[in-house]
């Protein structure tokens, strides 16, 4: 099956020199055979209006088949893919960071809305008023962001809060399914969100998932179930994927990086540089200071 995703319309917009056009950017949906893959998806909230098509959303442990208008709202802080199951659809979407609303004085964090907060229920069936409506502030954002108008991106952000608002009013319409290979699917859910984590870009940064009740609770499954699905799945227990990534990345700032070891250790989850020197040494044998001195 083809990935929805694949086929947008990429602008140079989003990494443009304005704060706005760094934290935004809309599409239609089949414009153009592109991928999203350049995008740091971890970084981005999305919102998806689908008008037509069928297609099967894979949210976390759990699918939906979306056969019909919808309004589909994800965070980066749960893996999903999105698989057409029929003809391409038509629709649109957009991209944008936490900071984009929160600029213009919305002081909720998205992560904590109804809409995007973890374990709730991303998806909207539309009827036909509230599609024709929505599509109209879709059409609208695209026509502005090509406008050269010095407060588009505050115009932009009233349209997507309006886009929110028409959410909230709404009763979310769900039915979920058990993916097949259930094993196979929280896997590759767990390495999906472990990967997103990395790589660590600032000291003043850490990561947010360092256990595996961590991961469990982001995916909404119980510990026991998710270890047990890693384990069978690749013969290695969930703890030692974590330590391995995180020893990974630790060699890597060791050698990319003039950060202190006390930086180094909190980006990495260690509330104390002794907790970090502590398992480097009980997994390579070797302190980070010796390590660094030997580059």
């Amino acid at each position: 099956m083809e990935s929805l995703e694949m086929h947008v319309k990429e602008t140079d917009r989003f990494a443009g020199l304005s704060a706005g056009a760094a934290q935004f950017r809309v599409s239609a949906i089949g414009e153009d055979n592109c991928s999203l893959a350049s995008y740091n998806r971890r970084d981005y909230f999305k919102v998806s209006l689908i008008l037509e098509g069928a297609s099967e959303l894979h949210y976390a442990n759990r699918s939906i088949q979306i056969g019909k208008p919808a309004l589909v709202f994800t965070t980066p802080l749960v893996p999903y893919s999105w698989e057409a199951t029929g003809k391409l659809g038509r629709g649109y979407f957009c991209l944008f960071a936490n900071e984009f609303l929160y600029t213009g004085g919305r002081m909720e964090s998205l992560q904590e809305s109804s809409l995007f907060k973890v374990g709730s229920d991303p998806v909207y069936f539309l009827d036909k008023d509230q599609g024709t409506y929505l599509e109209s502030i879709f059409v609208r954002m695209r026509r502005e962001i090509d406008t050269d108008y010095l407060y588009k991106y505050d115009i932009i952000r009233s349209q997507l809060n309006l886009i929110i608002h028409e959410a909230i009013k709404m009763e979310p319409s769900v039915a979920y399914f058990n993916p097949p290979n259930a094993a196979a699917r929280i896997t590759t859910l767990f390495l999906n969100l472990l990967e997103r984590q990395f790589p660590v870009d600032f000291p003043t940064s850490t990561l947010t998932f360092k256990k595996a009740s961590d991961f469990a609770s982001q995916l909404s499954v119980h510990v026991n179930h998710l270890n047990a699905a890693i384990q069978e799945i690749t013969g290695k227990s969930t703890t030692a994927h974590i330590n391995e990534r995180i020893l990974a990345e630790a060699k890597s700032l060791l050698t990319h990086t003039d950060w202190s070891i006390a930086d180094l250790a909190f980006s990495l989850g260690f509330e104390y540089p002794s907790y970090f020197n502590n398992f480097f040494k009980k997994h390579t044998g070797n302190t980070p200071m010796s390590l660094r001195k030997t580059l």
